[in-house]
């Protein structure tokens, strides 16, 4: 920098972390005793030392108050899906007719919110009320703005009474540190110095869909089931593919600028925003943070992304599939995995030990992945993305792994004995330990694979658009943890055993290879052969959200889960329940709404309609022309109306008896004939906006 020149703080620059309780912010305003203190807890894990806690508790009330804050909130995670919190103000009465403003260690570290109205698939009677939230420092508390106040949120486990999980929060950090425990064990074997706990990094990108808040007004369906329950779909849509990647509207800038400002000020590394393939869809994605981190940003962003649509008269949909015949929305979930010597372990190196790592992680995620390929695929159930899996640019419900030409040619090469060349690379380094220096970015990316390798981190694409991403890591952590641990088990048995350690590594990982190969494909997910290929190698294939949840109650997730201590057999079946209750659940309001939307909406517009045309033909018919065009239409929506009757009446009968599989069938039923009555009535008469209006005038 010159002499006299004086940099110039951007505007990101200033704002950013503004409304985080975070290293800077507690420098300023804890002792240093107490910033390493905190500090420690937060890097290395562990409770927070009590002889600090009240002056933690002061300087965040004291930094919060000073950003206009009344209220603080525990802000949890339960087994809805969604966020929680319930707020207290900081007022405390000073004895003389006044408050003043106060806020103790206790109220910091543990709240008592009212447990017994969140699922809880059978953890606790609906009368026990008792549950707990309890502070994660490892997650910084934050400002949420409001139009006249701010309120502190501080992130937080929440459990039972008897220390049940009864949120996302608590089995996502067990398994991290499941992973952790094995990654820092598999460290010492392979001799790396030790300069951090192992951690799983996580990079979520977000789809969605903005639409007009005046059409959303006026769609039942989208109100109370985030999707379209009918819609015909337009002449043109997402065919000439020219909205992916393409110039961003003025009215959605706006409103992507303010999202990036409100996402700043919360320390989130909002990096990239674009168009999606479909009309009206749009991505967000940050930049890699730690899991726990991550997974509460996107959730905090998820919330924020609603908040500022609706400033800008707009509507943030973020079901998997709102609108049918197009694309549906993901949430591709980048993940990675840091080594106790601070480096990505699946990122190839430039040399063969650093490409040992590479390959035994790499050889552990493919075992864990084909062992259990069952428990992600239910790790991504529900109801929304049973509409997504398998149709426009996503994966199907067929859980395999993509690596690409080369780092597949690699591996095809280990399994055989020895890998001495890389595919469209030339030669390729040999080291001592027979592992070879493997290129960086050598592969394509795969948008029909669930699981692909994509340079230095694997991306797993069936995730929803409307999900909390804790459960898919969750199962992936799990997976990986217990693939390692027996790994390593191997390979430390072998140096007690005095062999020759890179001979046993090589000889593992053509073991596991050869055993678990099958889960690996690099072509077309979509196709049919493919779908055939999977059947004959034994692979999966859950296409319902009930059949994949089965795996959660299988002998073999059960043991795998309390092995790691990640969920008690009794928390883990809680979860099936709740989850098999949201299934039925929301398929019953949606047929309950889609009779609603066809009795009251639809129904009555094709009789003025059918009114009409009976007015017509008898006119013309009276005036001696001929009425043949009139009477074919008429019989049309003649016959229309009375297939619209018999899903309406099946609806009403399936959702009286609660059957799912029934109510499935006549929610197609009922909303074919809707669509064909969308083509045939007057659309200034027709009663609902349509896909037309909804994807393209915004």
């Amino acid at each position: 920098m010159a002499k006299g020149t004086k940099k110039v703080i951007s505007t990101v620059e200033a704002i950013y972390g503004e409304n985080v309780f975070n290293a800077k912010v507690m420098k300023q305003y804890l002792s240093k005793k107490a910033f390493d203190s905190l500090s420690k807890t937060i890097n290395d894990g562990g409770a927070i030392d009590p002889k600090i806690a009240d002056e933690v508790a002061q300087a965040m009330k004291d930094w919060a108050v000073s950003k206009g804050a009344t209220h603080f909130c525990h802000w949890f995670q339960p087994l809805t899906g969604s966020t929680a919190e319930k707020h207290d103000s900081f007022i405390s009465p000073d004895g003389q007719g006044g408050v003043k403003m106060e806020f103790s260690a206790k109220e910091l570290i543990q709240g008592e919110p009212d447990a017994s109205s969140f699922p809880s698939g059978g953890l606790r009677a609906t009368f026990e009320a008792r549950g707990y939230t309890a502070w994660d420092p490892t997650s910084p508390a934050f400002i949420k703005e409001g139009e006249d106040g701010t309120t502190l949120c501080i992130p937080t486990v929440f459990c039972g009474y008897h220390g049940e999980a009864l949120d996302k929060k608590t089995p996502l950090l067990r398994s991290s540190a499941a992973l952790a425990k094995q990654m820092d064990r598999a460290g010492k074997i392979f001799g790396v110095k030790a300069v951090t706990k192992a951690y799983v990094t996580l990079g979520p990108e977000q789809e969605y869909f903005l639409i007009d808040k005046t059409y959303y007004e006026q769609r039942l369906d989208l109100i109370q089931t985030g999707r379209t329950l009918f819609g015909r779909k337009p002449a043109r849509h997402q065919q000439m593919e020219d909205h992916y990647f393409g110039a961003i509207r003025p009215r959605i800038l706006a409103f992507m600028e303010d999202l990036d400002q409100a996402l700043w000020k919360l320390g989130m590394p909002s990096k990239t925003r674009h168009n999606e393939v479909s009309p009206a869809q749009f991505e967000i994605a940050p930049i890699y943070e730690r899991l726990n981190l991550a997974v509460d940003h996107n959730l905090i962003c998820m919330e924020l992304m609603r908040q500022i649509a609706d400033k800008h008269g707009l509507v943030c949909l973020l079901h998997e599939k709102p609108f049918a015949g197009v694309n549906g929305s993901g949430k591709h979930n980048n993940w990675s995995v840091v080594g106790p010597d601070s480096k990505n372990w699946l990122y190839p190196g430039s040399s063969p030990h650093e490409n040992a790592k590479f390959l035994f992680t790499l050889c552990a995620i493919i075992k864990a992945v084909d062992t259990h390929a069952d428990l992600l695929r239910a790790a991504v159930a529900s109801p929304g993305n049973d509409h997504r899996l398998g149709a426009n640019e996503a994966p199907p419900a067929i859980i395999s792994i993509f690596l690409g030409d080369q780092l597949n040619d690699i591996v095809e090469q280990i399994e055989k004995g020895a890998a001495t060349s890389a595919k469209s690379g030339g030669t390729i380094t040999i080291g001592a330990d027979v592992i070879p220096t493997l290129p960086r970015d050598a592969t394509d990316r795969n948008r029909t694979s669930p699981f692909a390798f994509t340079g230095n981190k694997f991306e797993f694409r069936a995730v929803g658009s409307n999900m909390n991403p804790a459960a898919a890591n969750v199962v992936l952590n799990t997976i990986v943890a217990e693939a390692i641990d027996e790994l390593s088990t191997q390979l430390e048995a072998d140096v007690k055993a005095k062999k020759d350690f890179n001979k046993s590594l090589q000889a593992l990982l053509q073991a596991v290879i050869k055993k678990h190969k099958r889960v690996i494909f690099n072509g077309d997910n979509y196709t049919e052969e493919w779908h055939k290929e999977a059947e004959r190698r034994g692979l999966p294939n859950k296409k319902t959200t009930p059949e994949a949840l089965k795996a959660y109650e299988t002998e073999k997730a059960i043991k795998l889960f309390e092995k790691y201590a990640v969920l008690t057999k009794k928390e883990l079946l809680s979860r099936y329940e709740i989850y098999i209750h949201n299934y039925k659940s929301v398929l019953s309001y949606e047929g309950e709404c889609a009779r609603t939307i066809a009795a009251t909406q639809i129904l009555p517009v094709a009789f003025q309609y059918q009114a009409n045309l009976a007015a017509t033909v008898k006119a013309v018919d009276e005036a001696g022309a001929k009425s043949g065009v009139a009477k074919e239409v008429l019989v049309e929506v003649s016959g229309l109306i009375g297939k619209l009757d018999t899903g309406i009446k099946a609806l009403e009968a399936a959702v009286e008896a609660h059957d799912t599989d029934s109510i499935k069938s006549a929610l197609v039923e009922t909303r074919v004939a809707v669509d064909a009555l969308e083509a045939l009535v007057p659309a200034d008469a027709w009663p609902l906006p349509t896909y037309a209006e909804m994807l393209f005038l915004y």
